[in-house]
């Protein structure tokens, strides 16, 4: 095929099939890239060579995919994308259609519960949308499991000043009502530093699903998101000042991209999130790669976890030396508390660029 004429469909989704068979998950190889081009809807079909048609948060040279190994000790990996949907001709309403029409082609194919979705659409897809995301979505890959969809909705889509009203009514529409106020209490105690991301859920079964509320805290340090972790229950806090200086090699002031909080509602989270995970954009606090894979590499032995798995995805999805840009590896999350506590790491797809390699790493 020229290569001038792949799109970023075909690119990715070669992408997700060698990241597949990189982390043994192969049972459903040709189903998950159909399902990833699905989900990117007919602005898939864009060629790479072509600048990006929409400018698409989802990575910083906006692909709009990025992908996620997740990994756990003694469990198989992970191996997660998130997806915004284009239209041909993008806008703001053109791609929310594409993305609702993606949305009827996955369930085409079974396996989708969409009750919850139904229940906060209209809060979070409104016809005039202030914002350029709408909803994006995740595609789920694991061993001998058919593939998961979860959504991302913006609670800024009617305003900034809107969110929180929008959160608290998608949390009692999902029945979760009674978190909240801890979330509100714990997180969200710095106006204008604290911001909600995210308002998130699966579409599977209600009893397996989450409800997910991320919140970004701007120029936080460690002391802020140690407070927004102990609005998850049972969840050990003191882990927190370790990750942020494994990861983001300070314990201080994290001031330029976001820490970001996210608490998971399960079926029976009567009053309070069961599971709190932390995101540390690890890309704005290293010169490159190389360093960014030794911060991965060193919490992953702190919490006894074989690395020869994130090292294989990584070499997989890497087209250049490591130490020659920075970005590939974007978030490093740890997850703790309900379902699956573990470390996440998020693989850029770098399919329009390569951000140049700092000189000198920008913390510790």
């Amino acid at each position: 095929m020229d290569p001038q004429k792949v799109s970023i469909r075909d690119f990715t989704g070669r992408q997700l099939s060698a990241l597949l068979h990189s982390l043994g998950i192969t049972d459903n190889t040709v189903k998950s890239v159909g399902l990833l081009a699905d989900a990117l809807g007919p602005g898939g079909l864009r060629p790479v060579s072509t600048s990006p048609a929409w400018p698409s948060d989802v990575a910083d040279d906006h692909t709009p995919v990025e992908f996620s190994t997740a990994f756990a000790a003694g469990e198989s990996p992970t191996l997660r994308t998130i997806v915004e949907p284009t239209a041909t001709r993008p806008s703001r309403a053109a791609n929310t259609s594409a993305a609702l029409a993606a949305l009827d082609r996955m369930k085409r194919h079974g396996g989708l519960d969409t009750r919850r979705f139904d229940a906060v659409k209209s809060l979070f897809l409104p016809e005039h949308p202030e914002r350029d995301f709408a909803f994006w979505y995740s595609l789920v890959f694991r061993r001998d499991e058919a593939p998961a969809v979860k959504v991302y909705f913006n609670p800024e889509v009617r305003g900034e000043d809107a969110a929180e009203e929008l959160v608290r009514e998608g949390l009692e529409r999902t029945g979760f009502a009674a978190g909240f106020p801890v979330l509100r209490n714990h997180a969200v105690s710095r106006p204008g530093l604290d911001k909600y991301s995210f308002f998130a859920l699966d579409l599977v079964e209600q009893q397996r699903a989450r409800v997910k509320v991320y919140i970004s805290h701007h120029a936080a340090d460690v002391t802020d998101v140690t407070r927004a972790a102990n609005a998850a229950r049972g969840v050990d806090v003191d882990r927190v000042p370790d990750f942020c200086l494994l990861t983001g090699g300070s314990t201080g002031t994290f001031d330029k991209r976001p820490l970001i909080s996210s608490y998971t509602f399960l079926d029976g989270d009567a009053d309070a999130p069961s599971g709190y995970s932390l995101y540390v954009p690890i890309r704005d606090y290293v010169a490159d790669d190389e360093e960014a894979r030794r911060r991965v590499l060193a919490i992953m032995a702190k919490y006894d976890m074989d690395p020869t798995q994130f090292d294989s995805a990584l070499r997989t999805i890497a087209r250049r030396p490591l130490d020659e840009g920075v970005g590939l590896i974007a978030h490093v999350s740890l997850r703790m508390g309900r379902p699956r506590p573990g470390i996440t790491v998020y693989l850029s797809s770098e399919a329009y660029d390569v951000a140049s390699p700092r000189s000198v790493s920008l913390a510790g």
